[in-house]
């Protein structure tokens, strides 16, 4: 059985994600190997060949943007003990509302992709907002709300792409035009796909930062996440928190989202998001809630998003195998965080 601690070890808790992702590595890695492929050969697929080039650096900093935005944006909801899992829904209204301004976009336009980005925010705010007000007005819990308004922004994407944005010119596939390129986020590096938006990520970041450690609002909200007793005999409003940390991760996953359909989509499509909203969670998790954390956790989500793209192009694997990847190191984080809150007792066994 297990035990609390007395205390729970600091350099645990730094050491605990780094031995989730090496145990993640550990075994998928070995999983690979059980259905026919060298252990050494996985892992160079998965580690050593997406950064051997720029063009391979660029693309996990290109994957790893949209998830840094979710997750530090989750971030002030988890600090806030508010349990969003909708980031993925609130990705995808900003990409609509996004998306609807680039279409408005005349041709040549400059400067345009800033409206793009405002609306996103807007629009991922909005979605946000829509849990916030059923959890204020109704008491309706959060995670229920917020996950099932992922589908209904899902649907909504399809009705849009497939009916009133869809392009005539585009042979009936569920797609909008393509984007002016004024519309479109500036290219960071040429030759590569990689766009300001990684430094907007960083941006948010060192915000949220901030906001977290240096402002009134702040303090207030991590009170209320981790004494809302006390936080209300101080006068702290849990209701304000509310609706300011769910806004705060909405407009950020909304950001998210239009720099995808503005940025390497360059269009709408049935499918803009491969789960970052949710693949956002354990990297909020894997990264401490920190922004800084988060940015390096963000980071290696993203090899492994790329690493499984290799793998199935290369060895042949199914395209689960990141999901699998995203699972293990969830697994195996709790599984670190609970051995350093907890220790094993073994008691002696009953005798007769």
């Amino acid at each position: 059985m297990l035990v609390p601690r007395v205390g729970a070890s600091r350099i645990g808790l730094i050491l605990s994600p780094i031995i989730a992702i090496a145990a993640t590595l550990a075994v998928g890695t070995a999983l690979i190997a059980a259905v026919g492929v060298g252990p050494l050969q996985a892992l160079s697929v998965f580690v050593v060949d997406p950064l051997s080039s720029l063009r391979g650096w660029t693309e996990v900093v290109l994957k790893a943007t949209p998830l840094a935005l979710c997750a530090v944006g989750l971030a002030v909801c988890f600090r806030t003990n508010v349990w969003n899992i909708g980031a993925e829904g609130q990705l995808i209204l900003g990409a609509i509302a996004g998306g609807g301004i680039a279409l408005l976009a005349p041709d040549p336009s400059r400067g345009w992709f800033v409206c793009v980005l405002l609306a996103a925010a807007l629009g991922g705010a909005v979605w946000a907002a829509l849990t916030a007000w059923l959890r204020d007005r109704f008491n309706a819990n959060e995670i229920l709300v917020s996950l099932m308004l992922v589908y209904v922004a899902q649907q909504l994407l399809l009705w849009v792409v497939q009916g009133p944005w869809r392009d005539p010119a585009g042979f009936g596939f569920p797609q909008t035009a393509l984007f002016a390129s004024g519309a479109r986020i500036p290219l960071l590096i040429a030759g590569t796909r990689l766009n300001v938006g990684a430094w907007l990520a960083l941006v948010a970041a060192a915000a949220i930062w901030l906001l977290l450690a240096r402002t009134v609002i702040g303090f207030q909200l991590k009170v209320v996440g981790l004494a809302p007793i006390a936080a209300n005999y101080a006068g702290f409003s849990a209701r304000r928190s509310l609706w300011t940390a769910l806004l705060v991760s909405g407009a950020l996953a909304g950001i998210a989202g239009g720099l995808e359909v503005a940025g390497p989509i360059g269009q709408l499509t049935s499918t803009i998001s491969p789960g970052y909203g949710f693949a956002a969670i354990i990297v909020a998790f894997v990264g401490r809630l920190h922004p800084v954390g988060i940015v390096l956790a963000s980071w290696v989500m993203a090899l492994f998003y790329i690493g499984g793209e290799l793998a199935q192009s290369r060895l042949g694997l199914p395209s689960a195998i990141t999901g699998v990847y995203q699972g293990l190191l969830l697994f195996f984080l709790l599984a670190a965080d609970s051995l350093v809150m907890y220790r094993p007792q073994f008691r002696p066994a009953a005798t007769a």
